[in-house]
């Protein structure tokens, strides 16, 4: 049976420790415990985290874990030497060590980054580049895998990177059957975006979001600013300025960025040629995508199709 340590201190999300949740299930699933899960703490008392929540903990301890994942916190997390020292040290003699959205910069600070791929809540992603430059940070991705290192981003993202963690340990029929029971997405690509273009363009009149809504649904089509108009019951003049006042946007950039979406999410989560992908999302050819990839991701297709499929 494999040893999880969940790492907690003051001031820890608590949406972290859902994570824990795919092991517990993932026992339940597969009718005999693959899993012992612990949540461990510096002094081994009630630790108050997030949202007024606090939970029991046991003390470090010299046990051995086979995975120790690191909790994040809304807040950059202090650590303290002692936590430290013991992340180090496990780091060392654990198969794995993992964390969750800003425990990155815990397991940064003990030197368990270094010269390695990470990723973190793309909000702080930055913050984690800066110090620590010698981290090549993927801002954009859910989770990260380098070696016996794992890291995911915010949030949510965490019970992405427990499920591919299952998944890696007892294979894609255990994981997705957790997964159903979690009533999740069995589990997004690793390399997914954390970002969604379409969540950012947030029209506030009905008729601007019957627009959106419309185009989404004919990206084959070349959608002008006329037929864009006329689904959003407007004149051309007045659709444009009353897109952009909502938006942020022209109709033509908003298209492209659906576009985007709509074809970033084919390559990660099907094996359709990227031909076939250009064309089922109205970019008409491979160079005209490629090109808009590169404005919207500084990658290309392939890089990004390859970064969701990277193999461990």
């Amino acid at each position: 049976m494999q040893r999880i340590g969940f790492v907690v201190y003051p001031g820890f999300q608590i949406i972290g420790l859902a994570a824990s949740t795919v092991f517990e299930i993932a026992n339940l699933a597969n009718g005999e415990p693959v899993y012992e899960v612990h949540t461990l703490s510096e002094g081994g008392e009630s630790v108050r985290g997030s949202a007024a929540v606090a939970v029991a903990s046991e003390p470090f301890g010299r046990r051995h874990y086979d995975t120790l994942i690191v909790c994040g916190s809304t807040a950059l997390p202090q650590p303290s030497k002692r936590l430290l020292s013991f992340i180090r040290a496990k780091g060392a003699s654990s198969r794995r060590v993992a964390s969750i959205c800003t425990g990155a910069f815990i397991l940064a600070e003990a030197g368990l980054l270094e010269g390695r791929r990470a990723t973190t809540h793309w909000l702080l992603a930055r913050e984690l580049q800066s110090r620590y430059p010698n981290i090549t940070v993927e801002e954009d991705r859910i989770f990260v895998v380098d070696g016996p290192v794992w890291t995911s981003a915010g949030m949510t993202a965490g019970i992405d990177l427990a499920l591919a963690m299952v998944e890696k340990d007892a294979g894609a029929d255990l994981a997705r059957s957790v997964a159903r029971k979690l009533v999740v997405f069995h589990r997004r690509a690793r390399g997914q975006s954390q970002h969604s273009e379409v969540l950012e363009l947030e029209p506030k009149s009905a008729r601007i979001q019957s627009a959106l809504t419309y185009a989404k649904k004919n990206l084959r089509k070349e959608l002008s600013v006329e037929e864009l108009a006329e689904a959003a019951k407007l004149s051309p003049r007045q659709f444009s300025r009353a897109f952009r006042v909502e938006t942020g946007r022209s109709p033509a950039k908003a298209v492209e960025h659906l576009r985007v979406e709509a074809a970033r999410m084919m390559l990660e989560q099907s094996g359709q040629p990227i031909d076939v992908v250009a064309q089922a999302t109205g970019f008409a050819d491979r160079e005209r995508m490629r090109r808009a990839f590169l404005r919207a991701f500084g990658h290309p297709p392939r890089t990004i199709r390859r970064n969701a499929h990277v193999t461990e």
